[in-house]
């Protein structure tokens, strides 16, 4: 059985010595296992050759912030104009991501400052961010994240899962929980619906949002398995992060289906990025091929002006906000 599109199929020749089926691309654990991490992986797959300044530049950057591109991902992008690709501009780094503004700030969300217990940010005083994972499918370069998602020693351990579940049991005040990261839906089935379930069984809960960009860069997680464990646990909220109506794919259509269908409120928080989604015709393509797939817009920002390593992404809104 051969993959989605003869792009994909040459993809998959050139990351596995193995015959690779379309069962083998849907399998979200073959995509992660073969993720590409190399420049000259991606100068291969893509038929593309940087200038050996760019190569220098690219690799500083990797030495703080890794390259991680889903095969999926990488499939997406037009190479004949990678440049200017928005889908190869959130994926592959610049070194730009090295330059801090005298304006910049690392924590931004003031994390450390704000975090009670490891995992848990308050947004508000009756709404809590649950950080459950750090690792992601893949590294987005405008992820205001990216400094402690790129540490492998805050990726949360055990014991701080349960210390946050008994911090928000403790606190009547808490009604919504967004569980974040890194991405909930890296966690395998089985201990997202443990979390889930602790969480449901907290009386003043009234709200479990998950923030996950799975439909977008990584569409085969959302499998009828997780559906089911999602929807045992109803009511819950996705929020996920397409920026780009080239995200919306054949793939991601029928993850945002299967979801839906379960009866799993979708919404959609976008991020204007230069160079990606700056202009009102994207923006205009992008809501309304959401809503046709049953997203709701949640919110589309302006980029996040003081994040640190983020000022390729800053509009000239955000800059001149900046002044």
């Amino acid at each position: 059985m051969t993959i989605y599109t003869a792009n994909q199929q040459n993809i998959a020749k050139r990351i596995s010595t193995k015959n690779v089926d379309l069962a083998h691309w849907r399998d979200w654990r073959w995509q992660l296992k073969h993720a590409i991490k190399k420049i000259s992986m991606v100068e291969s797959i893509l038929g593309i050759q940087f200038e050996e300044d760019k190569r220098k530049k690219v690799k500083r950057t990797l030495d703080t912030f890794p390259l991680s591109i889903t095969p999926y991902n990488l499939s997406l992008i037009a190479a004949e104009d990678y440049c200017n690709d928005p889908v190869f501009k959130q994926a592959f780094p610049s070194s730009q991501e090295l330059e801090i503004e005298k304006f910049d700030i690392a924590d931004l969300r003031c994390e450390d400052k704000d975090s009670p217990v490891p995992g848990i940010i308050h947004l508000d005083q009756d709404r809590v961010l649950f950080h459950v994972s750090n690792i992601c499918s893949m590294s987005c370069r405008h992820c205001t994240r990216k400094p402690k998602a790129s540490d492998t020693d805050t990726i949360p351990v055990s014991n701080d899962i349960p210390k946050g579940l008994e911090y928000i049991r403790n606190k009547p005040g808490v009604l919504d929980v967004e569980l974040s990261g890194g991405d909930p839906l890296m966690l395998s089935d089985k201990y997202l619906g443990r979390i889930l379930t602790e969480l449901r069984q907290i009386e003043h809960v009234q709200v479990i949002r998950i923030g996950t960009r799975m439909p977008v860069v990584l569409p085969c997680r959302i499998t009828p398995e997780l559906v089911k464990v999602l929807k045992k646990n109803h009511p819950v909220w996705i929020n996920t992060h397409f920026n780009h109506p080239r995200e919306i794919t054949t793939s991601s259509r029928r993850a945002l289906r299967l979801l839906a269908d379960a009866g799993i409120s979708l919404g959609n928080q976008a991020v204007l990025l230069a160079g990606v989604n700056d202009s009102p015709g994207i923006i205009k393509s992008l809501v309304r091929t959401l809503v046709a797939n049953r997203v709701r817009p949640y919110a589309t920002q302006h980029p996040s002006n003081l994040s640190a390593g983020l000022s390729n992404f800053r509009t000239s809104i955000g800059k001149e906000s900046r002044s």
